[in-house]
């Protein structure tokens, strides 16, 4: 029985968080005849919940039988220094609280931020074992693209040295995003990263926890069970950079279509100024929903007729993205309609859904294109969901990190 170490800094369980990758694979690693413990910061992320109240370093907790350790790190509100501060308060305490648990086999260190994956390193160096370096975002790469530091700032040069020297000493490195091996050969890292040890391993879904959730977690409303209009349905956070703004200029495009509602559900610091705003151009079919549990999803997406995939484009999905709920939305059966480009996509390759530039007219004429197919094209759609959404289980993407797994140990 291999033992294994997960670290995440932001992982949590399905009560106090959404981003549930190492959940769902501790899951089905634990059924597989794995040990597992994945380490994570107290602190749930974008919910404010710190799950040690006192002074403790560190609190064990389970959950649906997945075993976590929750590191003591410091509260933080924003992405301001208080975060930083976060971070380097959980890399600091893997140190001091690994100490107490058995000698891993393996040890799985997962971005965002990659101090996870520098930990995962030096302790895979002190327990002499083997790790497994997972990039879920490029680091410093995105924060260049989203103009949070420069490219050609000394510091910014640092955290790309770092970068290079993590996935040199890696054991074994998986990119969420299919390009992970095109971005190491565009910055010329190949000489120094073997390509051999990099492997592709996308984000899904459980679907045998999405199905169970259909069934027990429903909601009694009116728009959303209503037979007579075409639901066009968007799930997501509500905040300044999803630019959500853009649903609502859709919406007035749409006024005239009396059959067609888009519903948002989602919470965020945008949503009281676009409900006014809703208000003031006397749209009716635009609702705002407001915040729902993730075990609600499976259901509201079971009842819509069109799903939403929207967010704002750049330089960077050129590597290829691998959205969380771009998977709820390919298990719901229902077509998706994204304003999102990037290569490898996954939806456009599957012929799941169409993608369209993202602006008001573009999404609009989108819609309506899905709201006037005939139901034999519609049904291709969902067809092609149905079938392409079995290799995005995490039961079957369980089975990729095992052959990783298995490979190193």
């Amino acid at each position: 029985m291999k033992n294994i170490w997960i670290f995440n800094h932001y992982a949590g369980p399905p009560s106090t968080t959404t981003g549930l990758r190492h959940f769902n694979f501790a899951k089905y690693l634990i059924r597989n005849g794995y040990k597992v413990i994945i380490f994570a910061s107290s602190v749930q992320h974008n919910f404010g919940i710190n799950m040690i109240k006192d002074k403790e370093s560190y609190m064990r907790y389970e959950e649906e039988g997945i075993p976590f350790v929750f590191i003591n790190t410091r509260q933080y509100n924003d992405n301001g220094k208080k975060r930083v501060e976060n971070m380097m308060d959980y890399y600091r305490g893997l140190f001091k609280v690994t100490k107490e648990f058995e000698k891993p086999d393996i040890i799985i260190g997962s971005s965002v931020h990659p101090l996870a994956c520098l930990a995962a390193i030096k302790l895979s160096k002190k327990y002499q074992c083997r790790n497994i370096i997972e990039v879920r975002d490029l680091w410093p790469e995105s924060l260049v693209e989203h103009g949070s530091i420069k490219n050609d700032s000394f510091f910014t040069k640092i955290l790309y040295l770092g970068e290079k020297w993590i996935y040199k000493k890696a054991h074994s490195i998986i990119f969420t995003m299919k390009g992970g091996k095109d971005y190491i050969l565009e910055k010329g890292w190949d000489k120094v990263v073997d390509l051999n040890k990099v492997y592709h391993i996308n984000n899904g879904v459980d679907l045998e926890m999405y199905k169970k959730n259909i069934e027990k977690y429903s909601i009694n409303d009116l728009d959303l069970n209503s037979k007579e209009t075409f639901k066009v349905i968007y799930v997501g956070s509500i905040r300044s950079n999803n630019n959500l703004e853009i649903m609502v200029d859709v919406a007035e495009k749409l006024k005239k279509y009396h059959d067609i509602k888009i519903l948002i559900y989602g919470d965020g610091n945008e949503k009281e100024r676009l409900e006014k705003l809703c208000t003031q151009k006397k749209l009716n079919n635009i609702i705002f929903k407001g915040f729902v549990k993730k075990n609600y999803v499976p259901y509201i997406l079971s009842q819509g007729d069109l799903n939403i995939l929207h967010g704002v484009s750049g330089k960077i999905g050129r590597y290829g993205i691998s959205l969380n709920k771009s998977f709820d939305y390919l298990a719901s059966k229902k077509p998706i309609l994204s304003d999102i480009l990037c290569a490898y996509d996954y939806i456009i390759e599957n012929n799941c859904g169409l993608v369209v530039e993202s602006d008001p007219d573009s999404i609009s004429k989108g819609i309506i294109s899905f709201y006037k197919m005939p139901k034999t094209e519609y049904e291709v759609y969902s067809k092609n969901e149905q079938r392409v959404i079995k290799q995005y289980d995490f039961k079957e993407l369980t089975k990729k990190l095992i052959n990783i797994i298995e490979r190193e140990v």
